[in-house]
């Protein structure tokens, strides 16, 4: 029951800052519509055709597509209040990572995969609909952006709720929110802080590269 709370929200939320990329990038009502609803359902799409659900449960069910439609609607009416739309897109992606990490981590695990697959899963359910948002709005995904880390808290939070839901005794509820909070924090702190992981040394990477 909470990796499906936690999944809907998750749907929600990434939607959400999928909208708000659309109307930054002044999209009409059908491109925020369509960009919200494929980065609320993309991570969950990839999820369920890794592990053979099919037809995948975004598209089997009305309630997920609902939902992205609901989340992208209300920012399309009240984004004004929004004072900071960019700033608004990385702080909703940062929650929607960690839920869909750990969520997608829980249901992997519920399909009998390993500790592994289940972290795998768990960040590539993450980073799908964002790396699908951003190339529809022709962003460089954040996921490849040097400037603050993506990938490796996805990757954590999904990690905490494989190893340990696998082999602890402990409930996986424990996991799932103990993941998110650990996931969702550590990208926040990121951007706070630029934490960011090495790039190739400059003389490797050519004079006009990015230091």
């Amino acid at each position: 029951m909470l990796q499906e709370i936690l999944n809907d929200v998750g749907i929600a939320v990434f939607a959400a800052s999928g909208a708000l990329l659309g109307v930054r990038k002044d999209f009409d009502l059908w491109g925020i519509l369509t960009v919200g609803a494929l980065t609320g359902v993309g991570g969950g799409i990839l999820r369920d055709v890794l592990l053979g659900i099919t037809p995948p449960t975004s598209v089997q069910h009305w309630l997920p597509i609902t939902i992205t439609l609901a989340a992208s609607l209300i920012v399309f009416t009240f984004h004004p209040t929004f004072a900071q739309l960019r700033r608004s897109v990385l702080i909703l992606d940062a929650v929607g990572m960690g839920l869909f990490a750990t969520s997608g981590a829980g249901i992997a695990i519920d399909h009998d995969t390993s500790a592994f697959a289940a972290s795998i899963v768990g960040l590539l359910t993450a980073v799908g609909g964002g790396i699908l948002r951003d190339v529809l709005a022709n962003e460089i995904p954040l996921l490849l952006q040097p400037a603050d880390l993506y990938a490796v808290p996805a990757l954590l939070g999904a990690t905490i709720v494989g190893i340990c839901g696998t082999y602890t005794t402990v409930p996986v509820w424990f996991w799932l929110i103990i993941g998110t909070v650990v996931a969702t924090a550590l990208r926040l702190v990121s951007l706070v802080f630029g934490w960011r992981l090495p790039t190739a040394p400059p003389g490797r990477r050519g004079h006009h590269a990015r230091a």
